[in-house]
């Protein structure tokens, strides 16, 4: 049985304090990147808008576009800042989220992540495709879609030396199909940039990081901004690593700070022999959605 990750890779997760300067926040997100990378880390990831506040008054405000690609500085200096970074650091490098304006209509905003190669290029991009609308009476009322636009694809991007990895934002987690098709195209890791709050976050996240590394039997990982008590919005925090059988291999509290894991090649394939799940599936009883699914915007 071939593996599905190639070789052992160090996985990193920066959870990022973020702020009202845009600059100061990119700056920050260097430095971090920066030392994720001299502890080893070969593939790391920044949280769900780490260049700007979280929130929908905010996202007009910061919004960059995106294309066409490669765009100007002046149009998107973050994603400028993260190739370079990429680069610089010499690692893969999932830039989190940033709010995306479209170049075809200014006022549609999409919430959307870049991810760029050991060389600076661009190599994958994911637009959050399930919007966060919750009313959750008496604790959190939150609507995205008031001026957001969802995305339209899975996303799945191959990184040579090591496999596939499913990129997905936040809300999306919630939706086991993206993870599931992932998987089952051979995704080894899936990653999710995300910004839950005080109430979803202590009902569900470990939850959710939990069941779909046990539906999938891969790698998850989970980036949240630290949390900031006099921010509008109130991160959860607790940036996590599960392993295929769904144990917590690392988790963060709710401060800045860096989880450096390696995910070990041989741990997906031992998994799954032990439970078989993927040669148990009965397609001829349900359908297998694996064998559909939208690629391209």
């Amino acid at each position: 049985m071939s593996q599905l990750l190639k070789k052992s890779l160090k996985l990193a997760l920066v959870q990022l304090a973020s702020g009202a300067d845009k600059t100061a926040n990119l700056h920050n997100a260097r430095t971090k990147v920066l030392e994720a990378a001299k502890a080893g880390a070969n593939l790391v990831v920044l949280p769900e808008c780490f260049n700007s506040p979280y929130g929908t008054k905010y996202f007009d405000k910061y919004a960059e576009t995106l294309l066409p690609s490669p765009p100007s500085e002046s149009a998107s200096p973050t994603f400028h800042a993260l190739s370079k970074l990429a680069k610089e650091a010499n690692v893969y490098l999932v830039g989190g989220s940033i709010p995306e304006r479209s170049d075809t209509d200014s006022k549609k905003l999409y919430n959307t992540s870049l991810t760029f190669s050991p060389s600076g290029d661009l190599i994958a991009t994911h637009r959050k495709v399930h919007l966060f609308d919750i009313d959750i009476p008496g604790k959190i009322k939150f609507v995205e879609s008031e001026v957001l636009s969802p995305g339209n694809k899975i996303t799945i991007v191959d990184l040579p030396e090591y496999g596939k990895i499913g990129i997905a934002i936040c809300y999306d987690i919630r939706f086991p199909e993206l993870a599931t098709i992932a998987a089952r195209k051979g995704a080894f890791l899936l990653l999710y940039p995300g910004a839950f709050n005080l109430t979803t976050g202590a009902l569900h996240w470990e939850l959710l990081a939990r069941a779909r590394a046990t539906d999938n039997q891969v790698f998850v990982g989970l980036c949240s901004p630290a949390r900031d008590m006099n921010a509008d919005y109130n991160a959860w925090g607790h940036s996590m690593v599960v392993d295929p059988n769904a144990h917590v291999l690392q988790q963060l509290d709710e401060k800045e700070g860096i989880v450096v894991q390696e995910l070990e090649t041989g741990k997906i394939e031992e998994t799954r022999k032990g439970i078989p799940l993927y040669t148990q599936r009965r397609f001829d009883v349900y359908p297998d959605v694996s064998e559909g699914g939208r690629f391209k915007e």
